[in-house]
C-alpha cells in the first residue's frame, strides 16, 4: 500500500520539514502527523522522550509466527491516552489506517543539527497495524508523572524496513509484577456501538463484538467487587530477559484472587483462560499476600461439566454472571 514516493530510503535522516514534504501533514502535529494528500500517517519515535514517561518504542525481541512487532506508543502527554479529543484523534487515525487508505511511515529521533536544537530522524520503514491485536494499554507516566493509561501500538512491517540494534526495546533485568489499576486495560477503549444500517468496516480492531462482551463482564464485575468494598487492580508483569510485557485481569486485592475473564464460554476460551491463570498466577504478589493466590476464570454462565472438571483438576475456580449478582465467587464475597 504506497500512496507517495519513497523518497527516503531506509535509513535516511531528515528534519521534520523535510520528512513531511515528502510524506504529507504539518510539521507541528507531534509525534503522530496525519496526512489527507497524500494519504500517509507520520510516526515519530524518541527514545529519549520515552525514556522520560517511563516507556520504551521499539522492536520486540520476541516473535511470533507472524513476525516481527515494533511497539509505538500513542499521542498524548497527560491524562489518560484515548482516541478521542485533541490527541485522541491522532491515536484514532493510527488505529484506522486500512480503512481510510493511509500507509504508516516510522521515523526515529537519531540527533540533531549542528548548532541547533532541530532534531533529526532516521526512516526505518512502512508499517501496517497488526490485526490480531492492534494495540494494548499498559500504565506509564505522564507529563506530571502521574500514572495514566497508555496506548501501545503493534506495528508490523510492510515489505522491507531497517532494524537496527538500538532501536530494540531493552530486556527485562528482573523478573516481577507490578499492581497497576483496573482501569489499566483495552476493555475500557473498545468502541461504542454506532447507530448506523450498516457496520462500518474498521480496520485493526478484531473480533470488536467478544472484546466488548467481556468488557461489558469486566465492567460489571469491577463494579460487583467494588460494591462489597474490595480493592481491585492488575498486574503488569516483565519477565527477565524478555522484552514484552504481560497484564493479567482482575486482581481482588482484599481476597487475594486474580480473575481471568473470557466473553464466551467455549471450549477454546476456557483453555486459554487456564493457562493465562497458570503462567500469571506465578507472578501475583504483594507485600501481604506472599503466596500464590487463589485463580479463578470468570465467565458469561456455567460451562459444561467437562470444562468443570478441566479447571477442577487444575485447582482453578469458576465464577459467572447471574443478572445483577455473580456465582462462585470466593466465600466472602457469596
Amino acid at each position: 500500500m504506497t500512496n507517495a514516493p519513497a523518497e527516503f530510503k531506509l535509513g535516511q535522516i531528515g528534519t521534520r520539514p523535510e520528512i513531511c514534504a515528502v510524506y504529507g501533514g504539518s510539521r507541528n502535529s507531534g509525534g503522530i502527523v496525519p496526512s489527507v494528500e497524500p494519504k500517509n500517517i507520520t510516526l515519530f519515535s524518541d527514545h529519549e522522550v520515552g525514556v522520560t514517561f517511563g516507556y520504551h518504542d521499539g522492536w520486540l525481541a520476541e516473535e511470533d509466527e507472524f513476525g516481527p512487532i515494533f511497539e509505538y506508543t500513542g499521542a498524548g502527554k497527560k491524562g489518560h491516552q484515548t482516541f478521542t479529543g485533541k490527541y485522541g484523534g491522532n491515536n484514532a487515525a493510527v488505529r484506522d489506517h486500512v480503512a481510510a487508505g493511509r500507509c504508516l511511515h516510522l521515523f526515529v529521533a537519531v540527533d540533531t543539527v549542528p548548532g541547533t536544537g532541530t532534531k533529526r530522524h532516521r526512516y526505518v520503514g512502512e508499517f501496517t497495524l497488526d490485526t490480531a491485536k492492534p494495540y494494548v494499554v499498559r500504565e506509564s507516566l505522564d507529563e506530571d508523572k502521574q500514572p495514566r493509561r497508555a496506548i501501545v501500538f503493534r506495528l508490523r512491517p510492510v515489505g522491507t524496513v531497517q532494524r537496527v540494534a538500538e532501536d530494540e526495546i531493552p530486556a527485562a533485568t528482573v523478573t516481577g509484577g507490578k499492581l497497576v489499576a483496573a482501569a489499566i486495560t483495552v476493555c475500557k477503549l473498545i468502541e461504542p456501538e454506532k447507530n448506523t444500517k450498516k457496520k462500518a468496516k474498521r480496520s485493526a480492531v478484531p473480533e470488536v463484538e467478544a472484546q466488548r462482551r467481556e468488557a461489558d463482564l469486566s465492567d460489571a464485575f469491577e463494579t460487583y467487587l467494588t460494591a462489597q468494598q474490595h480493592t481491585v487492580g492488575r498486574f503488569q508483569i516483565k519477565i527477565k530477559g524478555r522484552t514484552s510485557i504481560l497484564l493479567t485481569d482482575l486482581y481482588d486485592q482484599t481476597d487475594h484472587v486474580l480473575y481471568e475473564l473470557k466473553g464466551t464460554n467455549t471450549r477454546e476460551a476456557v483453555r486459554m483462560a487456564l493457562g493465562q491463570l497458570l503462567d500469571y498466577g506465578r507472578y501475583v504478589k504483594t507485600d501481604g499476600h506472599p503466596e500464590m493466590p487463589r485463580r479463578v476464570v470468570l465467565l458469561p454462565s456455567l460451562p459444561d461439566e467437562d470444562l468443570q472438571e478441566l479447571l477442577a483438576d487444575h485447582g482453578i475456580g469458576i465464577a459467572y454472571q447471574d443478572g445483577d449478582t455473580f456465582i462462585g465467587v470466593p466465600p466472602s464475597l457469596s
